[in-house]
């Protein structure tokens, strides 16, 4: 590790140590810093592929996410974007903008600088985010991470079209630092107290206007002034998109899934004259787990378990978990181990893959538009867990972008209030990392689980259950954010 290099750990250990409170204020540089660059396409292949205006403003929005390194580049990327954006509306870009994110740009975030930015949420503190980029391509990213304040280089527009022309200084060099003073000025903050990160040179001003700066994937020059101030540095990995190695791994996966799954009813087939019913769960039990080994062990992907007594007992239970990726079946199946099912939505049912495989477990699947349909769907369920099986499902709905983690939904919990067995939290990390959530590709990786203690809610109140599951869900963000040992 080089002289000034700070882990990630550390890091956040310094900040929960530090002053607390909505008086200190955090800046976070974007490209390079929150989020992975796109790197351009060659220039030639620019021109060799036919793209219409909608295709030209997206290369614009993506590629223009890395930080510039140089004052020319800086001034080429906005002469580009002026010409390339003029006559088109700011409802326009702002949709496209919204669109490259939830479609691409979530998936080159850093899950270091996430961790980060909810250890300063954590401790209270007024977060900014600043970019020189425009609004348009910070704004969705923004929103995603919860931070309230975000500058960036405003574009000028007349009746909602945009001119051609940037509206005021672009946040560019100094320019960057100077909107990040007025903005402490105005509401009374000292930046002297003040943490801000950041990753190239021409960040350096804003470095320097903060008393606690950090050098995040330092550029060269930076590195050198980081050095010579004596500045923490951190480095974040980047995310990049699938390879050829990754397709090829994913599609062993799936070859191991469904020969796993395979290979476990036929296992479990049945020899004697039990029941048909007992036959077909002791069937579907060994498909679950010979298809989870099989799966991980083609993929490359391990799973490190805390809590993992608790996974075991007491059963029946409700299981529910954090929701990012559609590798969390998998992980869930290979931590849980047998005597369970699952509540899933009803648009898996067309997953040719994992479909079938929900179907033969036993899984209830609900439609989320029809609200009164799902209640009624969900009405056997207690006949489930009383006759001994354990349901899993996720109280969020639907997979995050991120592993910001949404608001629960009351079904699970009225489930195990009603059949009277506990709630047992299954907390999921770098699932997201590992299959991004529109994607099918598996990357090879580890991905953390913690199980935690079982959850009496026998005594819950009904008038007071909105309380009571919003405090599950803090206990499963405080996890997230403070992993156990």
């Amino acid at each position: 590790m080089s002289p000034g290099a700070r882990t990630l750990d550390e890091a956040i250990a310094a900040v929960r140590a530090g002053p607390q409170g909505p008086g200190i204020v955090a800046v976070f540089d974007f490209g390079g810093t929150v989020v992975h660059g796109f790197t351009p396409r060659p220039p030639l292949r620019r021109l060799l592929r036919r793209r219409d205006a909608r295709a030209v403003l997206a290369e614009t929005l993506l590629t223009s996410i890395r930080g510039a390194r140089a004052e020319g580049e800086y001034e080429r990327f906005l002469q580009r974007i002026m010409y390339a954006w003029a006559g088109h509306s700011e409802i326009e870009l702002t949709d496209l903008g919204v669109h490259l994110f939830r479609r691409t740009i979530y998936g080159h975030l850093y899950p270091e600088a996430w961790r980060l930015i909810r250890a300063h949420q954590a401790a209270g503190h007024t977060l900014v985010l600043a970019s020189c980029l425009p609004g348009f391509q910070v704004l969705p990213a923004a929103t995603e991470l919860g931070f309230e304040h975000v500058l960036y280089t405003p574009m000028a527009a007349q009746d909602g079209v945009l001119t051609g022309h940037v509206d005021g200084k672009p946040l560019w060099r100094s320019g960057k630092a100077d909107a990040v003073r007025r903005f402490a000025a105005a509401r009374g903050l000292d930046l002297s107290l003040g943490y801000a990160y950041a990753d190239a040179a021409p960040d350096l001003p804003l470095l320097e206007a903060a008393g606690l700066p950090t050098a995040v994937n330092p550029d060269p020059r930076m590195s050198i002034q980081a050095a010579d101030r004596g500045w923490p540095m951190l480095s974040f990995r980047p995310r990049s998109d699938a390879g050829l190695l990754d397709i090829a791994r994913t599609a062993a996966g799936f070859a191991g899934l469904l020969g796993g799954a395979a290979a476990g009813v036929v296992i479990a087939a049945p020899s004697g004259t039990a029941s048909r019913t007992r036959d077909r769960r002791r069937m579907a039990d060994s498909m679950i787990t010979h298809a989870a080994s099989a799966t991980l062990r083609t993929t490359g992907v391990r799973i490190r378990v805390s809590g993992a007594e608790h996974a075991r007992a007491p059963r029946p239970a409700v299981f529910v978990f954090n929701h990012q990726s559609q590798f969390d079946m998998v992980v869930l199946a290979a931590v849980l181990g047998a005597g369970f099912t699952g509540i899933v939505k009803k648009e898996v049912t067309a997953n040719p893959v994992f479909g079938p495989l929900l179907r033969f477990a036993g899984a209830t699947f609900i439609d989320r538009a029809d609200s009164a349909g799902a209640r009624a769907a969900l009405a056997p369920v207690v006949q489930t867990l009383h006759d001994g099986l354990s349901i899993v499902i996720a109280p969020e709905g639907t997979r995050s972008l991120t592993p910001r983690v949404g608001p629960f939904k009351k079904g699970a919990f009225h489930i195990a209030k009603q059949a009277g067995v506990p709630i047992i939290p299954v907390v999921i990390r770098n699932a997201g990392e590992i299959a991004w959530r529109n994607s099918a590709v598996v990357r090879r990786g580890a991905v953390d689980v913690a199980v935690l203690p079982p959850i009496d809610v026998s005594g819950w109140d009904a008038d007071d259950m909105a309380d009571e599951v919003e405090r599950v869900r803090q206990l499963v963000i405080g996890t997230l954010s403070d992993w156990p040992d």
